[in-house]
């Protein structure tokens, strides 16, 4: 353990890579386009074939990734908007009533383009982290960067992670992202804390470590997920402890039991 760091009074959670882990699911564009495809239908709209709709998903989805990377580097980035993902990434050189179409739905197809496109499970070790905490009276809160995060409120309720949780802040809800320190203070003052008395526990340097760092975190911890290393450019900040899985993190807040 750094001997740094001290028993936290908040513990911060990234969603994907922390408190849950993902796979993706193969085809997720094409059945995704059926019912894109099934919509313009029911609008009256019938000159975009499901191949070609799929192809802009594709497209879009590859180009939400770079803008994504990108967004990493400003000090207090905005979130994606619904309506821009579809009106902007996906539809853009569609015919106008068509990309109406799917703006004024963007919000169900956001939510129904993330259900399609992972399954989850809580990764292991984190249920017995969120016992140890409640144990110890450490509210444990999601901060997560997320273009639905209906979709991972879905996921908490049905798991009944969410009765666990003090709280859910995610990117699209608040309007920020990831490193954007406001998305750590939001967490901390809705649970009455201070930055410098939180942990924040994520698995990407660009996005988790330097958002930590921004915000004054007491323990920035990275948790090693699919994709950790693989950083789109360096980052300066370094975390103050590294962790394989949620019993690593478990045996790192152990370990701060005799603190004040």
């Amino acid at each position: 353990m750094n001997a740094s760091l001290r028993r936290p009074r908040a513990l911060l959670l990234d969603f994907g890579g922390v408190l849950v882990e993902t796979s993706g699911r193969d085809g997720w564009q094409a059945a995704l386009a059926k019912e894109v495809n099934a919509a313009l239908a029911r609008a009256g709209f019938r000159d975009l074939d499901t191949a070609a709709i799929e192809t802009d998903i594709k497209a879009g989805a590859a180009a939400d990734k770079a803008w994504k990377n990108a967004m990493s580097r400003p000090y207090a980035p905005p979130e994606m908007t619904h309506a821009a993902f579809w009106g902007d990434y996906v539809a853009a050189d569609w015919p106008v009533p068509a990309r109406q179409v799917v703006v004024a739905h963007a919000t169900p197809l956001c939510k129904r383009m993330g259900e399609l496109r992972q399954d989850r499970r809580v990764r292991p070790g984190m249920s017995e982290v969120l016992d140890a905490a409640a144990r110890s009276g450490i509210p444990c809160a999601v901060v997560s960067n997320a273009l639905c995060g209906a979709v991972h409120r879905d996921f908490t309720a049905a798991s009944g992670l969410d009765g666990r949780l003090a709280l859910e802040v995610y990117s699209d809800e608040a309007g920020i992202r990831k490193p954007n320190p406001e998305m750590i203070w939001i967490a901390t003052r809705a649970l009455g804390v201070e930055p410098a008395d939180a942990w924040y526990v994520g698995d990407n340097f660009d996005r988790d470590v330097v958002c930590g760092h921004r915000a004054g975190v007491g323990g920035n911890v990275l948790m090693v997920a699919k994709g950790t290393y693989d950083v789109p450019y360096e980052v300066r900040h370094r975390p103050d402890a590294v962790v394989e899985d949620g019993y690593g993190l478990l045996e790192l807040l152990t370990a701060t039991e005799g603190d004040e």
